[in-house]
């Protein structure tokens, strides 16, 4: 766990009664009682957050959700939910001293319906993200979110996450591909908003309460997803690109280029474009170019490509000329197949996977306006270098929306014990940056266990106090992913 004190938790232990009442609710197949079964939900993906459950309870359906959190209620019992457990800021990973359940939504993976005609889907919470898009792509239609973790991943992780992912700039974060939501409160009891409706203004709009929230308010069980037209013609390059003052003129006159059409827009540096190439099997460099910096950009249009008709390649072939006339990319290769696009797509999701295989090191998820990127970067980079000259720097990103994964790998063969004593004045100075610049400093991982500090240093008693208000209002008990987000 993080150096983060451990805040106060309900610690009501899980009894033989209590223990009978869950396997009566959802049977000896929804129970994970032995340690090395219960490993993997208690610790994190990153393997660098362990934490303790008296139970893994695996319900199949909301009913068995909504009893089982009802018994943990009544007991007062602390209940720690958890989707494909992908997160990246141990939101999903129970405290070591937690002696309640852990509620896996894994079973409940169901698509209960798609509606072609009014472009939504009807899901379990437990649904694969990349199961979805999938079926999405059989009715011919198309659901945006996508991330690196999408084929483990599950729906209802990325919505209590509120998720973003490489399509936010056209599309919006995960709250924004929602219409209805199936909500199990922390006294159990359900609440269906599982509307269709697009126009709904009848007072508070209660499932942007539970989108974000990382299940401290209650459990999603059931979603209904916004779809949009499939991708018929789709053009994605890999650009050798000047610096990034560069990307984000380039993402601005693109936007016209395309017809409005720019989907994806993601900023690598040479440093993690040449970390994956080293530790990702079958990743190939799509551009032998001395620069520092790349860009990749990806445009779509639901319209297929007629005969004689100018389509998106064409459209960004003399766009990147224009470009490269302008000193703005150096070089450029557009995909001429799947395969080819498919590598440059895997060399940008690969990011974290390859951080993992380099060695300890530090990231940070910000957001700053689009245009104060450039200056960012530059100060953060300095800041970092000030206190430690050999850290290396690797930032990248979906500069379309204004987000940066501000990252360094400690330096090489410093251990993850020394690195952290660096970490704190690191942070402190990369966060300042932030707030000067009047960004975030979780851009779309959200808080979990690891910015729980941060989160209170750098929002305003007004918005921390309202925060805890409403979770005091639908779980009084804490018993609700105690010890997430806030210090109550």
């Amino acid at each position: 766990m993080p150096d983060t004190a451990i805040p106060v938790i309900p610690t009501v232990p899980v009894t033989p009664a209590v223990l009978d009442g869950l396997r009566a609710i959802v049977g000896e197949r929804g129970l994970i009682l032995d340690d090395h079964g219960k490993q993997p939900f208690v610790t994190d993906w990153r393997g660098s957050l362990v934490g303790s459950a008296a139970v893994v309870v695996r319900p199949a359906n909301t009913d068995e959700v909504s009893k089982v959190v009802k018994l943990c209620f009544d007991n007062g019992i602390a209940i720690v939910p958890q989707g494909g457990n992908t997160g990246l800021m141990g939101g999903a990973t129970p405290w070591p001293t937690h002696s309640g359940i852990l509620l896996s939504l894994g079973r409940m993976n169901h698509v209960i319906e798609v509606d072609p005609v009014g472009y939504s889907m009807t899901v379990e919470a437990g649904c694969i993200l990349q199961i979805l898009q999938e079926t999405a792509a059989s009715h011919d239609r198309f659901f945006p979110l996508s991330l690196g973790a999408q084929g483990s991943c599950m729906i209802g992780g990325n919505l209590s996450t509120n998720a973003g992912g490489v399509q936010v700039l056209r599309y919006g974060n995960a709250r924004n591909l929602v219409l209805g939501l199936e909500v199990v409160l922390p006294n159990g009891n359900v609440w269906n908003g599982l509307r269709s409706l697009k126009k709904d203004n009848t007072g508070y709009d209660l499932k942007h309460l539970f989108m974000g929230a990382e299940g401290t308010l209650g459990v999603i069980t059931k979603a209904v997803l916004k779809l949009w037209p499939a991708p018929k013609d789709v053009a994605t390059a890999w650009l050798a690109i000047r610096d990034p003052q560069a990307a984000i003129e380039i993402l601005s006159e693109a936007h016209a280029a395309s017809e409005d059409n720019v989907g994806s827009c993601e900023l690598m540096s040479r440093a993690a474009t040449e970390m994956v190439l080293r530790h990702v099997p079958g990743t190939q460099d799509p551009l032998k170019a001395d620069t520092p910096w790349f860009l990749l950009l990806e445009w779509s249009s639901s319209r297929p490509k007629a005969d004689g008709v100018e389509g998106m390649s064409e459209k960004m072939e003399q766009f990147l000329a224009d470009q490269m006339e302008a000193g703005r990319v150096l070089d450029a290769v557009i995909g001429q197949n799947e395969g080819q696009a498919r590598n440059m797509w895997r060399i940008r999701e690969a990011v974290a996977e390859a951080s993992r295989a380099e060695g300890p090191g530090l990231s940070y998820d910000i957001s700053v306006s689009i245009s104060r990127i450039p200056g960012f970067i530059d100060k953060g980079i300095k800041a970092a270098l000030d206190i430690l000259p050999s850290i290396r720097p690797y930032p990248l990103g979906h500069i379309g929306d204004g987000n940066i994964h501000f990252s360094f790998m400690g330096p090489k063969g410093m251990d993850r014990e020394t690195l952290q004593q660096y970490s704190p004045v690191i942070t402190r100075a990369v966060n300042d940056l932030v707030r000067d610049m009047a960004g975030s400093i979780s851009a779309e991982h959200g808080i979990g266990i690891d910015k729980i500090d941060e989160l209170a240093h750098y929002r305003s008693k007004i918005e921390l106090d309202t925060m805890r208000s409403l979770k005091r209002a639908l779980d009084p008990k804490n018993i609700m992913n105690p010890g997430k987000i806030l210090r109550l």
